[in-house]
């Protein structure tokens, strides 16, 4: 019998852990052509969100998700180009970034997060507040209503954070947002926080910051040389 017509995707080595384990080390995969496939198609079914893709070539043209594809196609995905802009809503993260939410916020990132939220719920906050949503699902970043999106690399929150900061380079202003909820912190006077403080606070305290949406009171405590460790960590030298 003919063999049937194929695609062959190709991807960036960056992209390769992305695809199916017996195409990894080559960052190559032959599949079944389809007449109606688009060249997105292909590429999400191999295992790649497009929000992890930047640009598109079909047999060595330029070419878009939508792009239907002929019978022996070569189609390549090049890794998204970073750094990319941050919506004006700022983030949003799944409920399993909650760690790396509170890192963000201390480094004064809009970092939306809730820990009930399920996936419609956040297809539907990232587009009514155009926010990018962070995830490590990469069948949430697939959905065709999520307007934004990014797949979130690192073992833990450090190492996520990390690859947050390089894929946006976002800018940082530590110590201005609420840990809680991201509201923006404002200056107080000791005296209009004195009376729900620790006596020890109290005493040994003399600068504090009010959350504008919670009315978390915040001063520097047990966990500032940690905060401050992050922060120097985080922000990159002058020039």
């Amino acid at each position: 019998m003919p063999e049937h017509p194929a695609v062959e995707l190709t991807v960036d080595a960056v992209l390769a852990p992305l695809l199916p384990a017996r195409a990894r080390r080559a960052a190559r995969l032959r599949v079944r052509h389809e007449e109606h496939a688009t060249a997105g198609h292909v590429v999400q079914a191999a295992g790649v969100p497009l929000t992890e893709v930047g640009p598109l070539t079909v047999d060595g043209a330029p070419a878009s998700p939508g792009d239907r594809l002929p019978p022996g196609a070569a189609l390549h995905a090049g890794a998204v180009i970073r750094p990319e802009a941050v919506p004006a809503g700022g983030f949003l993260l799944d409920v399993h970034l909650g760690s790396l939410a509170r890192r963000m916020r201390l480094l004064g990132l809009d970092a939306a997060w809730s820990a009930h939220a399920d996936d419609p719920d956040l297809v539907v906050r990232a587009r009514a507040e155009d926010r990018v949503l962070l995830t490590a699902d990469r069948g949430l970043l697939m959905r065709r209503a999520l307007p934004r999106g990014a797949l979130v690399a690192g073992a833990g929150a450090d190492e996520q954070l990390t690859d947050v900061l390089d894929r946006f380079r976002p800018a940082l202003a530590p110590l201005t947002r609420c840990t809680a909820c991201s509201a923006p912190l404002r200056t107080v006077a000791k005296e209009e926080v004195a009376a729900g403080l620790p006596e020890g606070t109290r005493r040994s305290c003399e600068e504090f910051s009010r959350c504008t949406g919670c009315g978390r009171v915040y001063w520097r405590g047990a966990h500032a040389a940690r905060i401050d460790d992050l922060v120097r960590r985080s922000t990159p030298p002058p020039g």
